[in-house]
């Protein structure tokens, strides 16, 4: 048994949880002064904020549900959010197929307020109607940046050459791209230049009220070590098992509860040339998205099932890739199979417990509740999305305020992240230059660099002449120069956090490379530990 150790100093936050709230709402406190720890069982990103369907956007299919706040929030806060991190976030153009034969089997607000008043639609979506819902997308969020909606015929544009004949018409409307899981990373790191502790691989065995602090035993994960930490304040971040952390660890009565919901995707080969998205209405009232993703491949997602263990892995089972494939193949001319899959991946949304009577109906909306009975406080985070997440920050904070000073008030929104302070439409020029300082690179490689560390890409290529200045070569341009930043800045300790997490080069790289490249940093972590 590991000897249980005592830190001295008291924090002023615990945070629980290593995913997109817990390091948003630390990097949002630590800004402001307040000193914070934040724990994390597994790696930063592991679960859900890297299992997202990777957008920054308002929720079109939130409007059937009468959803206008979170969706006026969420369009505000994808040009908040392009502009702190234009190299991790870009504009996509989304394409909305329409026919009017389309029928959907849907208990949306909206299509029960439609089955009244025009009955004889019989599930149909007027053309009139999809239109409104893109108007008011398209002016709710006070947008600057980003253009605004078009009719498109498909007849003769690059977007309708994929898709089956019959759909001759679309709207095309704007949303934005995010890596999720280097979103994460990026708030964490940035939590910690402003003095937060980032602890990954560390397990909340236990949380208990002692007077006016929290007293939290963690166990590192690697070591086996235990060691107690207080604070002041504690926040339950722990995304899907927030509510295990309630019943169990922190032991706090509640009548809140979670609704845990999988989202599945696959990824496959390019199933087109352009690089647009597209939005796909299904007969049974939900939505796909399909979206070109890592150059070569294309995502397909989301599915929406109870998942009602969060200790249960997330996996894109066999039927959700099957419906997958059969729903894109009802607009793609090629038909989608099972053998066209070369990736699939599934995260748990941990979403309040509304008692929506489906997983597709429950809010994406977040829930913060505060408890303070029996002494120190402790700050609960239900639900939310990956685009609302520095709003969320900033709500937990107002929750927070009362039992702190703070030596500012809101601050991230004009804040950019590691490596985002440029421009927003200068990731080109940036590539460019790159390029030009390093020749050997080659534009693919410049704009892979670009677009995971910005203006830091500099930095971890250094005086470097040649790729062989760079170290060791493990496959797909990852170097040893780039694996030790990964490893040095970013938290990065297997191969999965670099090859899943860190990036997506875990779709190019071999078993074999990836087997050399976890033998190669379990080595170097050995030796530094000595």
């Amino acid at each position: 048994m590991s000897e249980t150790q005592t830190s001295e100093a008291v924090s002023d936050l615990f945070v629980i949880g290593g995913g997109i709230n817990g390091c948003g709402i630390a990097r949002d406190a630590s800004g402001r002064g307040l000193s914070v720890v934040l724990a994390e069982m597994d790696d930063l990103a592991q679960a859900t904020s890297s299992s997202s369907t990777k957008l920054f956007h308002g929720g079109l299919r939130y409007l059937e549900y009468f959803e206008f706040r979170l969706v006026r929030e969420a369009l505000i806060e994808r040009e908040t959010l392009l502009r702190a991190m234009p190299h991790i976030s870009w504009p996509m153009r989304f394409v909305l197929p329409y026919h009017p034969s389309m029928r959907f089997e849907s208990d949306t607000p909206t299509s029960k307020l439609l089955s009244t008043v025009m009955p004889w639609m019989k599930g149909r979506r007027p053309a009139w109607l999809i239109r409104l819902g893109l108007f008011m997308y398209d002016n709710l969020g006070g947008r600057k940046i980003l253009p605004g909606t078009r009719t498109v015929d498909l007849r003769a544009d690059p977007a309708g050459a994929p898709l089956r004949p019959e759909f001759e018409t679309a709207y095309e409307y704007s949303d934005c791209w995010v890596e999720d899981s280097r979103l994460v990373v990026l708030n964490a790191r940035d939590a910690e230049a402003r003095g937060a502790k980032i602890m990954t691989r560390t397990r909340v065995l236990q949380a208990a009220r002692e007077g006016d602090l929290w007293a939290v035993e963690v166990e590192d994960r690697e070591t086996g070590a235990r060691r107690t930490h207080r604070a002041r304040m504690l926040v339950n971040a722990g995304g899907p098992w927030v509510g295990k952390l309630l019943k169990g660890a922190i032991d706090v009565e509640t009548r809140e509860g979670v609704r845990l919901v999988r989202g599945s995707h696959i990824v496959t080969k390019r199933l087109y040339d352009h690089d647009k998205c597209y939005f796909f209405q299904g007969t049974d009232g939900r939505i796909i998205f399909a979206i070109p993703y890592e150059t070569d491949f294309t995502l397909i997602g989301t599915t929406d099932a109870d998942h009602p263990d969060p200790t249960t892995p997330a996996e894109c089972t066999p039927e959700e890739q099957e419906y997958l494939c059969r729903f894109a193949s009802r607009y793609f001319a090629r038909e989608v199979t099972r053998e066209d899959i070369v990736w699939t991946y599934s995260g748990v949304r941990p979403l309040y417990d509304d008692g929506a009577s489906s997983a597709t109906a429950a809010t994406r909306d977040y829930t913060l509740k505060v408890h303070g009975e029996g002494g120190a406080p402790v700050l609960n985070v239900f639900g939310g999305k990956i685009t609302t997440y520095r709003r969320l920050a900033e709500s937990a904070m107002e929750k927070i305020a009362p039992y702190f000073e703070t030596r500012r008030d809101r601050w991230t929104a004009g804040a950019p992240l590691p490596g985002g302070d440029f421009p927003v439409d200068g990731v080109e020029a940036l590539i460019e230059g790159l390029e030009a300082e390093y020749p050997f690179l080659g534009r693919r490689w410049a704009r892979r660099l670009v677009r995971a560390y910005g203006t830091e890409a500099r930095a971890i290529l250094g005086e470097a002449r040649r790729a062989e200045d760079l170290g060791r070569d493990f496959g797909a341009s990852l170097r040893e120069a780039e694996v030790a930043w990964l490893v040095e800045k970013e938290y990065a300790r297997s191969a999965d956090d670099v090859l899943w997490r860190r990036s997506k080069l875990g779709l190019r790289l071999t078993e074999d490379q990836a087997a050399a490249l976890e033998d190669w940093m379990q080595g170097e972590r050995a030796a530094r530990h000595g």
